[in-house]
């Protein structure tokens, strides 16, 4: 019984390595509505299937500012996208040509012209020393 009962604790007290990611967004056009964001972990999820993400917030916005704490994100490599969706109706919205209406933005201000970019333009590694990250929107 003292083994299982020091084995317990053994595998209480061994945390995978996981750091509080800190995401900046700091050059929204106003405060109205909200900033919607997703982080990925996967190329093939990424930007756009947010129901694949590794995680996603909401966020108010104060001052032309979003800031959003993720808890215990396990180390590794990500890529995040995000669109300030300023009439809080839970999508982009998009004219009749497909270009967004709303401001957007990816991890590494990584932007291409016509298309997303790739994973590995928008990724960037999470681990003690690199725990927070900021980019901006394109209106």
């Amino acid at each position: 019984m003292r083994n299982i009962f020091a084995l317990l604790v053994l595998l209480y007290m061994i945390k995978p390595d996981t750091s509080n990611l800190t995401v900046t967004i700091d050059n929204l056009k106003n405060d109205s509505g909200v900033v919607r964001l997703a982080i990925f972990d996967k190329e093939s999820a990424f930007p756009d299937k947010g129901e694949k993400a590794y995680r996603t917030s909401v966020s108010k916005i104060k001052n032309g500012k979003a800031t959003i704490v993720f808890k215990d994100v396990a180390h590794g490599t990500y890529a995040i996208s995000a669109f300030h969706d300023a009439n809080n109706d839970g999508v982009m919205n998009k004219n009749a040509f497909g270009i967004p209406k709303e401001g957007y933005g990816f991890s590494n201000n990584a932007m291409r012209n016509f298309a997303p970019p790739s994973f590995s333009e928008a990724s960037f590694k999470v681990d003690e020393s690199n725990n927070s990250h900021r980019f901006q929107f394109k209106y």
